[in-house]
């Protein structure tokens, strides 16, 4: 496992640090757990997920008192309704390849396994075209965001979509795709941050997924 600042982060991380200085001062315990079935209905009195300001930070709903995380959504991505009830945010992201969709899970206090675990698992979502573990190729680093400490997680191959494990459905082989990810330690439980699409629509919005993991803040 390869281990190094994904691309513009570590300068924009410190820049944020030293501001903030200024003015102050288990995924998933398997993987379907971080990616649970597909097509669920939303319970009842599920917050509703409409977002027109793009620029607007998102207070997310969650399911222990005191646990709250919010950040800003992208300039130019679309906020839309989770496809289930464990999302607690999805956004569409344009791009040259295709949109990319972004992801932000949390499963309740204590819950969703540890960091690393959780990255080797994303990295088990691709295969290589040579053959070898995607675990490999995996790059991973560790910095801190307003006081949370977050892996940031960057692989890439052919990503399989779906699988009866994760879906129920059929799985579907993505050739040249790319994830990025944040596994944040909030308060009382991690937060899971996983942006995936074809490589060039990611690679195009490394910078707006990087923004959107600097604005997250804890609960005040």
């Amino acid at each position: 496992m390869r281990s190094r600042f994904l691309t513009g982060f570590a300068t924009a991380a410190l820049f944020a640090s030293l501001l903030t200085a200024c003015d102050a001062a288990q995924p998933e315990a398997a993987d379907q757990a971080a990616e649970p079935a597909e097509n669920v209905e939303l319970p009842p009195g599920h917050p509703p997920t409409g977002q027109t300001d793009p620029n607007a930070m998102l207070p997310t709903p969650v399911m222990s008192e005191g646990a709250a995380l919010t950040w800003t959504m992208p300039a130019g991505w679309t906020n839309e309704p989770p496809a289930n009830v464990m999302r607690q945010t999805q956004y569409r992201a344009p791009g040259p390849d295709g949109d990319g969709l972004c992801v932000a899970y949390y499963f309740g206090a204590g819950q969703g396994g540890g960091p690393e675990a959780n990255a080797q698992r994303w990295a088990d979502q691709f295969d290589q075209p040579d053959g070898s573990s995607s675990r490999d190729h995996l790059v991973i680093e560790t910095t801190e965001i307003n006081g949370m400490t977050v892996l940031m997680v960057e692989v890439t191959g052919t990503y399989k979509e779906g699988g009866m494990m994760m879906t129920g459905g059929p799985q579907t082989d993505l050739t040249g795709y790319m994830l990025l990810g944040a596994i944040v330690q909030g308060p009382d439980a991690n937060w899971f941050f996983k942006f995936t699409g074809p490589e060039a629509t990611v690679k195009a919005n490394t910078e707006q997924f990087q923004e959107l993991i600097r604005s997250i803040q804890g609960p005040a």
